[in-house]
């Protein structure tokens, strides 16, 4: 799993997890540096979340592997309802610590109404149980879904998820 690079400066700080936010100049070029030094690495299918951010680097992946890119929505972030597009202190200002239930309530706390950690989860553990065995996938995504599967996977308790987040623009090897 890869996570996409860095979004535009105008979501920085905000949430924008189902929003559809570009990529920065500089998230774009780290993109292109990506696609540039992938290589042979036995991928055999690359596959990207639908958002524009993971798209634009699965794109480039997939036409410099020469394979076609398969837009799953599966691998999207997490909707985070009517927090969409908000900033992360607006949010803190309106709901305190509520955000805290991402993690306290997994199960059914709704993000600004959106998806709970566990819908999430399951999403995303659904498409990674769907997979072949021993296929090459790549997967352009996030940093919730990646988090969300290798917690999963770990059989770590949801605290411990947000340590799994990957870095922007980079790749983690899930087991299978």
């Amino acid at each position: 799993m890869l996570r996409h690079t860095e979004v535009a400066a105008h979501w920085r700080g905000r949430c924008y997890g189902a929003s559809d936010a570009g990529l920065s100049a500089e998230g774009r070029a780290a993109a292109r540096h990506l696609a540039a030094t992938l290589e042979g690495t036995g991928i055999t299918r690359v596959q990207a979340s639908p958002l524009r951010r993971a798209r634009f680097l699965g794109g480039l992946l997939a036409r410099r592997l020469g394979l076609p890119l398969d837009i799953v929505p599966a691998l999207a972030e997490r909707h985070f309802g009517d927090w969409e597009g908000q900033s992360w202190d607006a949010i803190y200002d309106a709901h305190g610590d509520a955000m805290m239930g991402m993690i306290e309530a997994p199960d059914s706390f709704r993000p600004g109404g959106g998806e709970t950690t566990m819908e999430l989860a399951a999403r995303i553990e659904a498409w990674f149980d769907a997979l072949p065995p021993r296929e090459g996938v790549l997967a352009v995504t996030h940093g919730g879904p990646v988090a969300a599967l290798r917690g999963r996977l770990a059989g770590q308790p949801v605290r411990g998820w947000l340590a799994l987040v990957p870095a922007l623009g980079e790749a983690v090897r899930l087991p299978g």
